[in-house]
């Protein structure tokens, strides 16, 4: 689901838009993003240049994004 909805901007926990709001684990930590929750929200409600994907995805989904996106930070976004 990641690769279909977010790679597109967050290739490998990146971002091309804004480089200093990327998912890697610092970033989540300084921006108050290092939680299933608080990323959940942000990929339901979007937030500035980021899209909401609440009309799009379940919450089940945006969960599971969530949860996906913590677990690559916190390997450092390696496979």
């Amino acid at each position: 689901m990641f690769e279909v909805h977010c790679a597109g901007c967050h290739v490998n926990g990146g971002n091309i838009i804004r480089r200093g709001k990327n998912l890697r684990q610092p970033a989540l930590e300084k921006n108050g993003y290092a939680t299933i929750e608080a990323i959940a929200q942000i990929v339901a409600n979007g937030k500035a240049n980021m899209s909401a994907y609440k009309d799009k995805l379940t919450a089940e989904e945006i969960e599971s994004v969530a949860a996906y996106v913590l677990d690559r930070a916190a390997a450092g976004w390696k496979s």
